[in-house]
């Protein structure tokens, strides 16, 4: 496993970085920097997304692959008279994952910060908030501050953004744990993807999303610009291949390959797959022999959801990593699941012609 290494080292790069959306330019920095050899033109879009350009030799088509660059995290939203902190979250930040987690802060004029997420003692709580999960406005960060001015003096306000505070873990069976696996899991097959791939025959963009967590903000505007032919998203999926979990729930599980999404969300904002991008995704795995398992996922969604509605429609799916512990500080993948992931991406931008993009767009009957 050559690539192994390679791939530990661009994850741990990446995850140690604070990238919160709307503050990703740390994360996309490094991106940058990692996927520049490998692409023909790169550059920053006005919203923030990073689009990589790998030219085809037919002239002719256009497809994209993305991966969103930020992660959950939280704002800075009171600064108390005794030096403690009190947020609001940024994206999908559970609060039963907050309690007592270490944080670091990065203020605006990019010094970090570090602290912990506090709560009343349970030795003086009421019983009653015993039996519950705290609330965000019960939780607090505490700095190691005294008071107000040394936190400003420390060059914290109001506006900065915090982030878990955890390295990657390397655990058995190739497996590794993490925070911000969602999705720089995902950012990380992208580069290993363009890396990998020689002579697409379309233009391939790979995209660093900015905002995903919020709203799939910057898929939404980097689609608009690109206007792609076709599209798949890159993203983690929920791995439920743990205890307390029903073997029917299980939805994908750890080292059994990237998985072709058929459905997620189970709601309007959720996607559908184009039933032709499953099918030559599931082609293209059979015939190079890359594991692949099947996703109808119970809820969430990615950035293909909005890029299939780009102006009259994308045809769009997306290859999900699985990953244990979403959102949470430790996050666990399988680095088998995140090569073979840049494998089946390079194999679809590799097998992708002009002639087959046109066929997916739609078709005239008179």
């Amino acid at each position: 496993m050559a690539w192994r290494s390679e791939i530990l080292d661009w994850l741990k790069k990446l995850t140690v970085i604070p990238g919160p959306s709307g503050r990703e330019e740390g994360v996309r920095e490094v991106v940058a920097s990692l996927i520049e050899p490998f692409v023909d033109k790169l550059w920053i879009d006005t919203w923030g997304n990073l689009v990589g350009l790998k030219k085809g030799s037919s002239g002719e088509g256009k497809l994209m692959i993305a991966a969103h660059i930020d992660e959950i995290g939280l704002f800075v939203s009171h600064i108390e008279d005794d030096g403690f902190l009190r947020v609001v979250p940024i994206g999908g930040i559970p609060e039963r994952t907050l309690l007592y987690q270490r944080v670091v802060l990065r203020t605006r004029d990019g010094r970090l910060v570090r602290g912990v997420i506090g709560l009343k003692p349970p030795h003086i709580a009421k019983p009653e908030e015993l039996q519950k999960i705290p609330e965000m406005r019960e939780l607090f960060v505490d700095i190691g501050a005294s008071s107000r001015e040394e936190v400003e003096k420390a060059g914290v306000r109001v506006g900065d953004v915090l982030v878990f505070d955890r390295d990657v873990a390397e655990l058995m069976n190739n497996r590794v744990a993490g925070k911000a696996f969602d999705d720089r899991v995902g950012v990380v097959s992208l580069i290993k993807a363009a890396q990998l791939l020689e002579e697409p025959k379309v233009d391939t963009y790979f995209v660093a999303t900015v905002q995903e967590e919020v709203g799939l903000k910057g898929a939404r505007t980097s689609a608009f610009a690109i206007s792609p032919d076709a599209a798949v998203a890159i993203d983690v999926t929920i791995a439920s291949d743990i205890p307390g979990v029903a073997k029917a729930e299980w939805f994908t599980r750890l080292g059994k390959g990237p998985a072709i999404k058929i459905v997620d969300g189970r709601s309007a904002s959720g996607l559908i797959a184009h039933p032709r991008i499953v099918e030559f995704l599931i082609s293209i795995a059979e015939k190079y022999k890359v594991p692949y398992q099947l996703e109808v996922a119970a809820g969430g969604t990615t950035d293909a959801s909005i890029i299939a509605l780009n102006k009259e429609g994308v045809p769009a799916g997306t290859i999900s990593i699985p990953s244990r512990y979403i959102h949470s500080p430790v996050e666990v993948v399988d680095l088998n699941d995140v090569y073979n992931t840049a494998l089946l991406a390079k194999y679809f931008a590799e097998e992708a012609t002009p002639e087959w993009l046109r066929e997916i767009k739609g078709r005239v009957l008179k």
